[in-house]
């Protein structure tokens, strides 16, 4: 939806400040969700005061969401002029993504070590909620956050859950990559099977089984990138 200001873009009114808490770090992570569900384009304008009406706070909170959001490569500010959604980085995309295949493939070799197989029912719960999001109700953002949760509860299951905090917060280009791609058919599919292999390998101790899955698993979003660019050239 757009704003009487030509290329500046109007959010929708589905997100309230809680007075009770920073105004700064809620103005970011609702920026950060649209950006990364592509509810904000890259290249789409964004007005410092018109967004502080939005919300209805002053420019201070959203000037520091802004520039967090520049912290992780999600905006362009331009001073005295205008702050833009950046256009995907494929570069930056793989970088994170090798980043995080490093971390990860340590992760599952921790939890095939390790003897206690009840660190795992976490993500096992998680997986069972991701079948019925995906085959039962349909539901492709509920799936994506449980996605998410998924890796999360692995990482925390080693006890190390501040590295997945460091993977997520360099994760926005490829993050908008996945999202471009999970609506495609049998992709969705794909990440339960992912998801359902590296259980198994981590339950029964199968650290080669384990690296293949995850492998594979992290793969898939780059492999797909230049059918991805075609169908949206105006994102890069």
């Amino acid at each position: 939806m757009r704003t009487e200001f030509p290329g500046v873009v109007d959010l929708p009114h589905d997100f309230a400040i809680d007075r009770h808490m920073p105004a700064s770090r809620q103005v970011y992570e609702d920026l950060r969700a649209k950006i990364l569900s592509l509810k904000l384009e890259p290249g789409e304008a964004l007005s410092r005061p018109h967004l502080a009406d939005s919300y209805g706070i002053s420019q201070t909170p959203v000037r520091d969401a802004f520039m967090k959001l520049q912290q992780e490569g999600l905006v362009e500010i331009f001073p005295q002029s205008r702050t833009m959604v950046t256009k995907i980085d494929v570069e930056h995309a793989r970088q994170t993504q090798f980043l995080r295949t490093s971390i990860e493939l340590e992760t599952m070799r921790a939890l095939c070590l390790d003897p206690d197989k009840k660190k795992l029912s976490s993500a096992q719960e998680i997986l069972s909620r991701q079948r019925l999001a995906l085959h039962e109700h349909g539901d492709l953002s509920s799936f994506s956050l449980l996605d998410r949760s998924f890796h999360l509860s692995l990482f925390r299951s080693v006890g190390y859950p501040e590295l997945w905090e460091l993977i997520v917060r360099r994760s926005g280009h490829i993050d908008r990559l996945r999202n471009l791609n999970l609506p495609d058919p049998g992709k969705a599919a794909n990440i339960l099977a992912d998801h359902a292999e590296i259980l198994e390998a981590a339950l029964s101790s199968d650290a080669a089984a384990a690296d293949r899955a995850v492998r594979k698993h992290l793969s898939g979003t780059l492999q797909a990138v230049e059918q991805i660019r075609e169908r949206y050239p105006h994102y890069f």
